[in-house]
């Protein structure tokens, strides 16, 4: 028996829910089954999929989508704040940019008040070609999502949201999967 000053060892149980669960052992672990790689098969393939609609000859690519609707949207107005919008490095974004300006979609602008800071601005053509973006999203997500029920999809988004957030928690605190 405890008295009232000596805490109580955690059960056995409230232990176990404080450990994460292994879903995965090395013994018998299958590439295909894994989250990782399910996750990568489902973006590849919306990804086709949004690039076979959008695409015309000459026209941005899926990844050149990207940037161009979160410039529209107002996400981002400078190199820097759209690299990391995009979760790009400078060095990327720039060359993505030098794609997008070739095609005339979007110019950058040196900042007037710091000559340091390039800001990107979209063209007409660029604007009409970011308003077409959610469209086809909708379109292509809606047609991943055949036969899944709206509670369904409300429960995906939240499993995923939860792997995001344990993600971000690990790069957070440095997680060198120990």
């Amino acid at each position: 028996m405890s008295d009232a000053n000596t805490p109580e060892a955690p059960s056995a149980s409230a232990e176990a829910e404080r450990r994460p669960h292994v879903f995965y052992r090395a013994e018998n672990y299958r590439a295909e089954e894994s989250i990782g790689y399910l996750m990568r098969r489902i973006v590849t393939a919306v990804g086709q999929s949004v690039e076979t609609r959008m695409c015309e000859p000459g026209s941005p690519t899926y990844p050149q989508w990207v940037p161009l609707y979160k410039l529209h949207t107002g996400a981002a107005t400078t190199v820097a704040e759209l690299a990391r919008a995009c979760e790009l490095d400078t060095g990327a974004m720039t060359r993505l940019l030098d794609r997008l300006e070739a095609k005339g979609l979007c110019r950058r602008v040196r900042s007037l008040e710091d000559r340091r800071v390039v800001n990107i601005e979209l063209t007409d053509e660029g604007r009409a070609a970011a308003k077409e973006v959610p469209y086809v999203l909708s379109r292509v997500q809606n047609e991943h999502l055949a036969g899944f029920t709206t509670e369904e999809w409300v429960q995906l988004k939240g499993y995923l949201r939860r792997i995001l957030d344990n993600a971000q928690a690990l790069a957070a605190r440095g997680d060198k999967n120990d």
